[in-house]
């Protein structure tokens, strides 16, 4: 037993959690961290972590839900007593002040230094602790700003998506102006290769500057003549081509940094075996020189299947209008 008052470890994290809904951080529904998270905020050890979150399901404050994860309950209360310590004797507790919702210059700066790791790094390299580290800083302080890593990975990208300088008078035609606009969203994930795996089709963000992008983008297919849900499938296959293509530059580089070698050296070294295991010929008949990025180049491959895709939207066009 803990003879100097002190709250054990677990029920320290059990009693921030309670302030975190008390003081509306957390809703209804709102996941809270996991068994790894809780350990990984609090330095804690993994059974602590779950004795922590088990005491909290069973007080009612939480629940699991299969394949979500731990959530707030809908019946959780909003207000609690101080948690009581074995053996302590009772004492009034001060409330901390919540940390203020909105953002300021701490987590932009953490938001700017945890893409300046992805960028150099790769995604994987970033976590909270990771982005302390390089501010110089203790890893509990940025929690008042971020949760967990997925809602620093959503500012990051906002972030990124917000670097985009959209032009307030887009080029002329409904084909320039989807070309733009991939091209626009490419060259963004060329300069941060991670950004593709955190963009979603089936569960986007409803963050400022991606929506500003969407908008802007898809007010090129408002003023063509077809219909509204046939316009939104265009935008959506435009954009989703993009990203798709642009899944490969993050492995592109992290292959760069293991092997050394260039997309057209790698092919060069390859290429023989590759003929080997395809004798249809479909390959080229020789390799290509040191350094010789025509073996297979990203971006042109990314340009010619974005005119393929945009001829069939063409098609799309002229057969609405006919109909």
């Amino acid at each position: 037993m803990d003879r100097s008052g002190a709250a054990p470890p677990y029920l320290r994290i059990v009693g921030e959690i309670k302030r975190r809904v008390e003081a509306g951080e957390l809703r209804a529904g709102d996941r809270v961290p996991s068994t790894r998270q809780v350990a990984e905020q609090w330095g804690v050890a993994p059974a602590t972590a779950a004795k922590a979150l088990n005491t909290l399901r069973q007080e009612g404050v939480v629940v699991a839900i299969s394949r979500v994860g731990t959530v707030v309950a809908e019946s959780a209360p909003r207000s609690f007593p101080p948690p009581r310590v074995p053996g302590a004797p009772r004492r009034r507790e001060r409330r901390q002040p919540a940390p203020s919702a909105a953002p300021d210059g701490k987590r932009e700066r953490m938001v700017r230094t945890a893409i300046a790791i992805a960028d150099a790094q790769g995604f994987d390299a970033v976590s909270i602790r990771s982005v302390a580290a390089a501010l110089g800083i203790p890893t509990m302080s940025l929690y008042g700003h971020v949760r967990a890593k997925e809602e620093l990975a959503a500012l990051m990208a906002d972030t990124a998506f917000g670097e985009l300088e959209l032009p307030a008078m887009p080029p002329a035609g409904w084909r320039a102006r989807l070309e733009l606009a991939a091209r626009l969203q490419w060259r963004l994930y060329l300069r941060h290769p991670w950004l593709p795996r955190l963009v979603s089709l089936t569960h986007p963000q409803p963050m400022p500057n991606m929506l500003r992008y969407g908008d802007w983008g898809m007010g090129t297919l408002r003023e063509l003549a077809i219909e509204p849900d046939a316009g939104r499938f265009v935008w959506w296959a435009v954009c989703n081509y993009v990203r798709g293509t642009a899944t490969n530059l993050e492995p592109q580089a992290e292959s760069e940094r293991h092997t050394g070698l260039s997309t057209g050296d790698w092919y060069s070294a390859h290429l023989p075996r590759f003929r080997a295991g395809m004798p249809s010929g479909a390959l080229p008949t020789r390799p290509a020189s040191p350094g010789d990025q025509s073996a297979f180049d990203l971006t042109g491959f990314f340009e010619s299947g974005l005119q393929l895709l945009l001829d069939g939207v063409a098609v799309l066009i002229g057969r609405q209008r006919l109909s």
